[in-house]
């Protein structure tokens, strides 16, 4: 499996941009408290007055450490958030109407308006919350030009900004989310691929290693088998024919082991290990030859370096071709080929034995593994053969 990637979401490893970088939105929101509360008291407004502003403003300073910064961080808006909006705009308009200067809280008011309700009525309560200033002041000191000339200005400021930030505080969010979620689908993805690329993996590997062992040790142990009937057909009449097919089927078995723990090793071909190709094919057609009494006729050309999958390909083609022949084939002389035909390096087996129908013998496994094994190093094997005919396996490989 794939290492994991850290998820820029909520609940996650690593939290998502908005946590991350929320603590700006504390300091602005606590310049902002500290801000109203040196304008409240610092103007020379009734005591009362700045007594219940300052208290307003500072109950949404606690409303906000206690409830408000888990609300306006959470993923998505409950019930729970529009009663937190109304305890928030009420102690605004207790503190803006108790002294205008603490119309300064509504810096911080109007964000977490729009970070606690939907866009729309978000938009509503800011507006009429920018409005509260001017009305404070009219309703104490009536309706005065010079104060309208400073309040209007700065509503209209108060009112785009708040409109503006609110607008985009939530499109960040949406983002954040929206990014969350095609993070979630990716690792998803990934996960899936990762399960396929794992099940074709073991599906490869599960193949490759059955062609391994219908090559080597399925061989070895039917060579084995008919050795040794043919032995205990002969053990009484014919003890020296008895003897030679026992020694045979020692050696068989010896080989058979070597290519186990070779393969147990993931180690190349022990047929390979003992020497190089055109000796294992020859060694091969030996065997044959020993044990079936067959003619066989080895040409083999020097070969160039072929690389070892290729030389795989090729001694395992040698290999099963060769048995099939001695299963079933019964033929009395074999053909062997290994040359190099301008870029290609060329195996033939032919045999004048039974013959079979091709098309309905090529989805046999033995068959089936070696076109596999072929097409793997860019190969073709071809298989021309009729009733009583005889048989000629050519397999073709780049060099």
């Amino acid at each position: 499996m794939p290492a994991e990637l850290p998820l820029d979401r909520p609940g996650s490893v690593t939290p998502d941009a908005w946590r991350r970088w929320y603590w700006l939105w504390d300091a602005f929101f606590a310049i902002d408290f500290a801000a109203t509360f040196w304008l409240v008291l610092g103007y020379p407004n009734p005591a009362g007055d700045r007594l219940v502003a300052t208290g307003a403003v500072a109950a949404i300073a606690l409303s906000y450490l206690l409830a408000g910064r888990r609300i306006t961080m959470a993923d998505e808006q409950r019930r729970g958030d529009r009663w937190f909006a109304a305890v928030l705009v009420a102690l605004t308009v207790v503190a803006v109407l108790a002294d205008p200067n603490g119309g300064f809280v509504l810096f911080a008011v109007c964000p977490m308006l729009y970070l606690t309700l939907p866009a729309v009525p978000a938009t509503v309560v800011t507006t009429l919350a920018v409005l509260l200033p001017p009305a404070s002041v009219i309703i104490k000191h009536g309706v005065r030009e010079p104060d309208l000339a400073t309040l209007l200005p700065m509503t209209a400021i108060l009112a785009l900004f708040g409109v503006f930030i609110g607008f985009w505080l939530q499109r960040v969010v949406q983002q954040s989310k929206e990014r969350a979620e095609l993070i979630e689908k990716l690792e998803a993805s990934r996960a899936e691929v990762a399960m396929l690329s794992h099940e074709a993996g073991t599906a490869a590997e599960r193949e490759r290693l059955a062609r391994e062992i219908h090559d080597t040790l399925a061989q070895g142990f039917t060579s084995i088998v008919t050795l040794a009937q043919a032995a205990e057909s002969e053990m009484d009449t014919e003890p020296a024919a008895a003897r030679r097919h026992l020694e045979l089927t020692a050696r068989t078995a010896r080989e058979n082991l070597a290519e186990a723990r070779a393969m147990v090793a993931a180690l190349t071909p022990s047929a390979l290990d003992a020497g190089s190709l055109e000796d294992a094919v020859r060694r091969q057609a030996d065997r044959l030859a020993e044990e079936t009494g067959s003619r066989v006729r080895c040409e083999i050309a020097e070969l160039p370096p072929l690389g070892m999958a290729t030389d795989v390909v090729l001694l395992r083609a040698a290999q099963e071709a060769l048995t099939n022949v001695r299963k079933h084939a019964h033929a009395d002389s074999v053909s062997i080929g290994l040359s190099v035909v301008d870029d290609l390096v060329r195996l033939t087996v032919t045999d004048d034995g039974a013959g079979f129908v091709v098309a309905g013998e090529t989805a046999r496994f033995g068959l089936r593994g070696m076109r596999t094994r072929a097409e793997q190093v860019g190969g073709t094997l071809t298989i021309r053969s009729e009733p009583g005919a005889g048989t000629t396996v050519e397999l073709e490989v780049p060099r």
